[in-house]
């Protein structure tokens, strides 16, 4: 029960944003540059800048490569087993590869560990979204037919990532001991309003998300990978890690967070599987209320 307590202030303001998008048919884009472009780099920024880099972050990435390539290695499996079009199997890896480290785990840990965990969240936060600008929009761009062209239109995306900016600042400026002084108070007051404004893009997004067709055999699939079997597998390499139980149990807890939303905008700017990578983001997120409570459970 006190899982779901928990949940459910989450949950509020993604049905806040929900909501007041049916309604009033805001922009959604424009809040989403807002929170990725300004207030989210400030927010890591200040992490960094505050935190120093210990070698766990080095865990932290060898994790976070090591879950993604085993999830694409088990779609890509899966889809051969289900003789899927190459576009189907991009698609798939889209819905199931990625997590909602931003919009929904970062809040989610926040509720959980409160400022204790945040660092280890926002690292995740800022990996995740290097891994979905890379190999997501590789396999985006893959499964629109964008021949030889993947790996430069990711490459194009990772230069357009404010965050990780923001994160070799905070590291740089970390690491020479140069302060900010007074600008300081500027800088917490732009990032306390990062995780606030993700919250409500990502109740938007979905309230934007059209499903003419929803592909039940191909989003339970997602379902299962997503929600069931990528955090048996962070549980399995995180294990043997080095690194303290906090910081496994944050690991664990948000690899079993919904497909990220931004798949959904690369699959409908690549047009590879658009209807499946939407319908498995809306039905992974919804499902969470259920299988997120079980997974704290067992890490916690």
């Amino acid at each position: 029960m006190e899982f779901i307590t928990i949940l459910l202030p989450i949950f509020l303001v993604f049905g806040i944003g929900y909501g007041a998008q049916k309604i009033f048919r805001f922009d959604t884009s424009t809040f989403s540059k807002l929170a990725l472009y300004i207030l989210v780099p400030f927010l890591v920024f200040q992490t960094f800048y505050e935190e120093k880099i210990t070698f766990s972050y080095v865990y932290i990435s060898i994790y976070m490569l090591g879950l993604c390539i085993i999830i694409i290695g088990i779609v890509s499996i899966l889809s051969k087993v289900q003789n899927y079009t190459e576009k189907e199997r991009c698609g798939m890896v889209l819905s199931c590869a990625f997590t909602n480290n931003g919009n929904y785990g970062t809040p989610l840990v926040l509720f959980l560990f409160g400022t204790a965990g945040m660092e280890t969240a926002i690292v995740l936060m800022v990996l995740q979204q290097l891994l979905m600008s890379t190999l997501g929009v590789y396999y985006a761009a893959k499964g629109g037919g964008e021949k030889g062209d993947g790996m430069k239109a990711a490459l194009r995306s990772v230069r357009r990532m404010p965050m990780v900016y923001g994160a070799i600042a905070g590291f740089l400026f970390q690491t020479f001991g140069i302060s900010i002084g007074e600008l300081k108070g500027g800088v917490d007051l732009i990032a306390s309003a990062a995780i606030p404004l993700i919250m409500l893009t990502l109740g938007m997004q979905l309230a934007n998300i059209k499903i003419k067709g929803f592909e039940y055999k191909k989003v339970s699939i997602a379902l299962i990978i997503k929600l069931i079997a990528a955090p048996a597998i962070a549980a399995a390499i995180v294990w043997a890690m080095p690194v303290d139980p906090l910081m496994k149990q944050i690991m664990i807890i948000m690899a079993a967070t919904p497909t990220a939303a931004n798949t959904t905008m690369y699959a409908i700017q690549f047009q590879t599987e658009p209807q499946t990578v939407t319908s498995a983001t809306l039905a992974t997120t919804v499902l969470s209320l259920v299988t997120i409570p079980v997974v704290i459970f067992l890490a916690t």
